[in-house]
């Protein structure tokens, strides 16, 4: 048993709440003749016992998540299970053998972008009798907690001058607010960016979506970007080794599209510096959310090539955490973009589909942004109106003071006032999950992960209970 790591623990959080198949990955391969399902059954076998998180379920102990042993190892199966993962039972990964081709279905708290890479490589040399280099024994959570432990107050430093909570997002036709996750629509199409001096093709259409948004109304632009946290020792390993943080720019319509890029970058540069720490924990107040922002965007290169088999590597699995997420796929055709939306929030995803192609065309690195996309004249979004405060609770509540000397213990300061809201005392989702677990062995109470954030107060505790 070994303690979740700090993504992990979000992810964790997030699927109590109801996240759908939001963190499901799914993995599709299909071979150019029909494989042994012996020697694939084996294959598997070998995988699971490579990267044995694989066969791992997750256990709440006193309000922090633990992996444990699944009650049943992955296998392969002939006929494929539906449904959302059991996290509690395991395992976190399935396979499933259709004709000629092999269904992947993993869990996003065992699994992230390259580790597609990573299992595709090791169940072909498994397949093909060959054997993978040895990985090294790693405590990848007690290592990742000591990293981020050492980066902490540099990180709160960071970003206590640039962080600011991102708010709603103008496109055509509406505008962008969720930052949950719910059922998505997809849009796929190819993009060519430019080649330009000192930028790498991902930096360049991240530049040219922020200078899209501006034209759409933005005056200030954040999306929210996956990076990989992986160290060299974790190189070949499957597991969720990424992190999402908020990129914010501040695109000038009189700038020129690679002066704004090169301060893209930097500002890119910088943030990678402290991609190991989540923001949640540099930053007093966030909440919990699917997606840090409305608009996120990841990129990857496709994985590796195998002689007789055709890997899809963007397969969609019908969610989208936030309202717009855009997977960008670097491969030997060129880039493919993943539209991933939430079609009550976004009507017309082939508009913006669209201008994010024609932009990309028109850039030339002496052009000013307002020059790539007529701009508009639209007021920034402005954010959510603030929560009320709970229902009062009289001072001398005895309950009220049970929950104080709760929140006072998991929180190790006092006194904390019965209207202070947990995130402004520094309080994340770890901390959220301990005082439940403390209010249910104490009081024999059960409060619900959504009844804690929509009511983040000691009075708002005590009136969710008393109903």
């Amino acid at each position: 048993m070994t303690e979740a790591t700090f993504t992990q623990h979000g992810m964790w959080i997030m699927e109590t709440m109801g996240a759908g198949s939001a963190y499901h990955m799914p993995l599709t391969v299909r071979f150019a003749a029909p494989p042994d399902p012996e020697r694939l059954a084996a294959a598997v076998t070998r995988l699971v016992e490579r990267h044995p998180l694989l066969a791992c379920a997750v256990e709440e102990r006193s309000g922090v998540p633990h992996l444990i042993p699944a009650a049943l190892r992955p296998a392969l199966d002939a006929q494929p299970v539906d449904g959302p993962f059991d996290l509690e039972k395991g395992p976190l990964i399935r396979f499933t053998l259709a004709g000629d081709r092999l269904l992947v279905l993993a869990h996003h708290l065992v699994f992230d972008g390259q580790s597609k890479d990573v299992l595709v490589a090791d169940l072909a040399a498994f397949y093909e009798g060959r054997e993978p280099g040895p990985l090294q024994a790693l405590d990848v959570a007690a290592d990742q907690r000591e990293r981020v432990a050492a980066q902490l107050e540099d990180a709160k430093a960071f970003w206590s001058a640039r962080w600011r909570e991102p708010g709603e997002v103008a496109v055509p036709g509406g505008r962008l607010r969720s930052r949950r996750a719910s059922e998505g629509g997809v849009l796929e199409f190819t993009l060519e960016p430019p080649e330009l001096p000192g930028l790498t093709r991902f930096e360049v259409v991240l530049a040219a979506l922020h200078t899209l948004l501006r034209s759409y109304g933005n005056e200030h632009v954040v999306t929210a970007v996956d990076l990989s946290t992986r160290t060299p020792a974790e190189t070949g390993r499957i597991g969720a080794f990424v992190n999402e943080v908020p990129v914010f720019g501040e695109p000038s319509p009189d700038a020129s599209f690679a002066d704004f890029a090169a301060a893209l970058r930097a500002e890119l540069r910088l943030v990678y510096g402290y991609r190991e720490v989540p923001v949640a924990r540099a930053v007093p107040g966030i909440r919990p959310h699917a997606a840090l922002a409305p608009v996120s965007v990841s990129y990857r290169k496709a994985g590796p090539e195998i002689p007789g088999w055709q890997v899809e590597w963007l397969a969609f699995n019908q969610a989208v955490r936030g309202a717009l997420q855009l997977q960008l796929l670097d491969g030997p055709g060129g880039l493919t973009a993943s539209l991933r939306h939430d079609p009550q929030e976004l009507p017309d995803p082939g508009r913006v589909a669209a201008d994010l192609q024609a932009l990309l065309a028109r850039i030339e690195p002496g052009r000013s942004l307002k020059d790539l996309a007529p701009f508009h004249d639209l007021a920034a979004a402005t954010p959510e109106a603030s929560r009320q405060e709970a229902a009062e609770a009289a001072p001398d509540d005895p309950l009220l003071a049970e929950i104080t000397a709760i929140w006072e213990e998991v929180l190790k300061f006092s006194p904390v006032e019965p209207h202070d809201d947990i995130f402004d005392l520094g309080g994340h989702s770890l901390t959220i999950t301990q005082i439940i677990a403390r209010i249910r062995k104490r009081l024999g109470v059960e409060i619900e992960l959504d009844d804690f954030f929509d009511n983040p107060t000691i009075a708002g505790l005590v009136e969710v209970m008393r109903r």
